[in-house]
């Protein structure tokens, strides 16, 4: 079985942020680094080269596949902030129509500035979904 190619790694998540280009997606992602902090109780690590990742949990499909992936997440990416993990939760279905502007990809929620969304309905979504990802979706 292959190995999953995004990875924790020592990089320094503010090193990472300081480094993007566009200002908009480097101030959004200082403000969710706090935010994801302060609502996880995680120390922020960088999974590959660009998600800033907060706890993590293991998955394993019935197919075999198996690994661990971060539990919540973003990366600022060029097109807009990708949000990881935050869709998963029971509480998601009911939070998400509150969020404000946004698109959903398979696991992913894309925002392309934290203007456009409600920052409280934002910290609950994260809060459900660290809840929910390290503990119903974590398989031993």
């Amino acid at each position: 079985m292959a190995e999953n190619k995004t990875q924790p790694t020592p990089e320094s998540v503010e090193d990472f942020l300081e480094g993007v280009e566009h200002p908009v997606r480097r101030r959004d992602g200082f403000r969710l680094l706090t935010l994801m902090k302060e609502n996880t109780g995680e120390t922020p690590v960088m999974w590959g080269p660009s998600i800033v990742g907060f706890g993590s949990y293991h998955y394993r499909y019935t197919s075999g596949r198996e690994g661990d992936t971060v539990a919540v997440g973003f990366s600022p990416r060029k097109g807009s902030l990708s949000l990881y993990g935050l869709t998963y939760a029971p509480e998601a279905s009911s939070l998400l129509p509150k969020l404000g502007k946004y698109t959903l990809g398979a696991a992913c929620l894309y925002i392309n500035s934290l203007k456009d969304i409600d920052e409280d309905v934002l910290v609950e979504l994260i809060q459900a979904a660290h809840r929910h990802n390290t503990t119903v979706m974590h398989q031993s």
